[in-house]
């Protein structure tokens, strides 16, 4: 599955389709191969979608990792007055993303790739199932670069599967100073609350 985060996949297209259904919303999602979880919208992001908080009404949001776009089209679902930052290296989830948030007229969601996040941008909320098997050093990496533009009183949740690292991540989290919480616990998965620190910088 090393694919799904690789720039530009290389596997050949296939298109298809999955619906997402929560209790306050209901979307059809544009898929294709070479995305992470293309035939099914996966566990772990059900249980994240089903159990965070109401994001921030207003300002910048951020899900890392967009995929082809649960997450963000339900931040902006819920938040229709917020931007919503949707981020990806895989170039390919970043376009279905964009198609995806289009179709459901959420026109807030910005679907680009990592690198094309404007530097000043400071997120109120960030939401996402990082992909963890990118290894624990590009992990770290990641998860530093984007929680510490956290605004002071922005909070990140993570899902994460207990046997992929759940636990060693939220000891890692607080050692490096973001103070971080399970809030939630189901089929394995892990739901991290993790707060902005006090050592970032302001913008």
């Amino acid at each position: 599955m090393a694919h799904y985060f690789e720039e530009n996949p290389e596997t050949a297209g296939r298109p298809g389709s999955v619906t997402l259904v929560l209790p306050d919303l209901h979307l059809k999602l544009e898929t294709d191969s070479g995305v992470f979880s293309p035939e099914r919208v996966d566990q772990g992001t059900r249980i994240l979608l089903e159990s965070v908080p109401p994001p921030p009404p207003e300002g910048d949001l951020l899900d890392l990792g967009c995929g082809y776009g649960p997450i963000a089209l339900t931040m902006a679902s819920r938040a229709p007055g917020a931007t919503v930052w949707a981020v990806d290296v895989n170039r390919r989830s970043v376009d279905l993303c964009a198609r995806n948030a289009r179709a459901a007229r959420l026109d807030k969601v910005r679907s680009v790739h990592v690198d094309e996040v404007p530097p000043d941008v400071r997120f109120g909320a960030i939401w996402s199932n990082p992909a963890i098997r990118i290894g624990k050093a590009a992990l770290h990496e990641m998860l530093t670069r984007w929680l510490s533009r956290l605004t002071p009183d922005g909070v990140a949740h993570l899902v994460v599967q207990k046997h992929l690292g759940s636990d060693s991540l939220q000891r890692w989290l607080n050692e490096q100073g973001w103070p971080a919480t399970r809030t939630a616990s189901r089929s394995s998965y892990r739901i991290l609350q993790v707060r902005a620190r006090e050592a970032d910088p302001a913008p």
